[in-house]
């Protein structure tokens, strides 16, 4: 009996011992390993805490044994591994910066470096040339043509046969017979049709004044808004003034009798008025401001006469020629009828110029197309914005510094039989500050 006691004694202690001694192996092994940081449960008391990240430790690669260590007298320099391009290694980004680093003691200096400098200097002439029958010619290149600025031909440093978008001031002569301006109303689709999308549009009308019907802007429902209120304006009456009768200017009458005996009688026809240089500068300053990558055009539609104007035609001229601007028109009434251009620098007092028209057109590098029916007339429209929008683009830069001066262009095409049509001269603008 005490024998099977002291034998199950003895099992129990070696039972004892091995788990002590796991147990003893275990704790060593645990304090070998390095001891992790575990996050605590989220407390509503306390923040979460962050779990704990431990980059990756890289160590610096030893240079070779003999180079020295890099330093800001011996920059480091790039690994034979990467090649002899001078190249830094592919590991390491390039700094890139848009724009350089300004001091706060150097910023004046250094604003030096970002100003704008536009050359004053550049003139462009657009050119239009045609064949005997009137058909634009196509096709030419920078060497078949010669620019010459009084007299001294300029080296062309920009050329383009590409058709340009147009900014268009159409001026419309309320101021002819009754009759005319009616035909020219019925021509108004056709009108409207000439220009292209990409055009923009600005419509003024005139008689004894000026007045804007229509701001720049592109062709569509508002253009066809604003010409089809001008369908219902009307024209001058062209019956002669009343100068007697009961209506005339004595007053009224009885039995032939004045009424009142001792009034006095004055005959004073009304003047009329053809203010084409007022409404040619209106459109012209207008035009100004458009931008310059357009062709500006001042598209005319009238008889062409001229009279009671506050601007002349040579301060006309000026500003359509310092800001580069043609002059295109349809000549319709008594411009059109055959054998009048013989008779247009015929001057008449007090019934003002007739031949103002095709002089803008000749000086500025433009065209008058005179017709008389209503189908000559819609055809006329888009041969002359169709001219104006597909012309050749010369520039050149002149040596000449800014002034009021006048100077003269002539364009010259190395090719026989063809007509170039050119504006003859420009003003120079002063710098623009």
């Amino acid at each position: 009996m005490i024998r099977g006691i002291r034998s199950g004694t003895s099992v129990c202690l070696i039972t004892l011992l091995s788990c002590l001694t796991s147990v003893g192996a275990r704790a060593q092994q645990q304090q070998e390993q390095p001891k992790q940081e575990i996050p605590d449960a989220p407390s509503a008391s306390r923040p979460p805490q962050p779990f704990p990240s431990t980059p990756p430790t890289v160590e610096p690669e030893a240079p070779p044994a003999n180079e020295e260590p890099p330093s800001e007298t011996n920059p480091a320099k790039p690994s034979s591994r990467d090649g002899d391009t001078g190249r830094p290694p592919k590991s390491t980004p390039l700094a890139t910066t848009a724009v350089p680093p300004r001091s706060p003691e150097r910023s004046g200096a250094q604003d030096e470096l970002y100003k704008i400098v536009s050359n004053v200097n550049q003139v462009v002439v657009p050119v239009m040339v045609k064949d005997d029958s009137g058909r634009l010619i196509n096709g030419l290149l920078p060497k078949d043509f010669s620019v010459y600025e009084d007299g001294i031909k300029q080296k062309l440093n920009f050329f383009s046969s590409d058709p340009l978008p147009l900014s268009a001031a159409v001026i419309l002569d309320l101021g002819m017979p009754d009759i005319a301006v009616q035909k020219v109303n019925r021509t108004f689709p056709a009108l409207e049709g000439a220009f292209s999308q990409f055009d923009e549009v600005s419509i003024y009308t005139y008689s004894s004044t000026v007045s804007k019907a229509k701001n720049f802007s592109t062709a569509g429902q508002k253009l066809t808004a604003v010409l089809n209120e001008l369908k219902t304006k009307r024209g001058r009456n062209s019956g002669p003034p009343v100068l007697g009768g009961p209506l005339g200017p004595q007053g009224p009458v009885v039995n032939g009798q004045p009424i009142d005996p001792n009034a006095p009688i004055v005959v004073t026809p009304p003047r009329e008025s053809h203010v084409l240089n007022d409404a040619i500068v209106m459109a012209a300053m207008d035009l100004s401001k458009r931008e310059p990558t357009r062709r500006k055009v001042i598209f005319v539609i009238s008889d062409g006469r001229e009279y009671g104007s506050d601007a002349s035609y040579s301060d006309t001229l000026k500003i359509l020629l310092s800001h580069g601007i043609q002059v295109y028109g349809v000549g319709v009434e008594g411009a059109a009828i055959p054998g009048y251009n013989k008779l247009q620098k015929l001057h008449i007092p007090r019934f003002g110029y007739s031949d103002i028209l095709p002089k803008y057109a000749n000086a500025t590098g433009g065209e008058i197309f005179t017709e008389f029916s209503r189908e000559a007339i819609e055809s006329a429209y888009a041969r002359a914005l169709g001219d104006a929008r597909n012309q050749y683009t010369l520039g050149y830069i002149t040596r000449l510094t800014p002034s009021s001066s006048h100077r003269e262009i002539e364009v010259r095409v190395a090719r026989p039989d063809v007509k170039v049509t050119a504006r003859e001269g420009y003003y120079p603008l002063p710098p623009s500050r």
